[in-house]
């Protein structure tokens, strides 16, 4: 089984041809590789799996995955 998790783009840079960013997960932050999204702007939702940001997302549908995780969790 995959997981993909949702996390918020805080900062956006360069790392030599590939796009990266730092992606805010909760508490946890992380650099990730924006290749696949390259419309992603800081404030953005993205969708993460194996450090490749795959899909932008609503706030909305962040909020809803991140309940379900912390709700399975419980």
């Amino acid at each position: 089984m995959c997981l993909a998790l949702p996390g918020q783009v805080e900062s956006i840079r360069a790392d030599g041809a590939l796009p990266m960013g730092t992606v805010r997960f909760g508490t946890a932050r992380r650099d990730v590789c924006l290749a696949y999204v390259p419309d992603a702007a800081p404030g953005d939702w993205v969708i993460v799996h194996v450090g490749f940001a795959i899909q932008r997302l609503d706030e909305e549908a962040a909020r809803r995955a991140l309940a379900l995780f912390e709700e399975a969790g419980a």
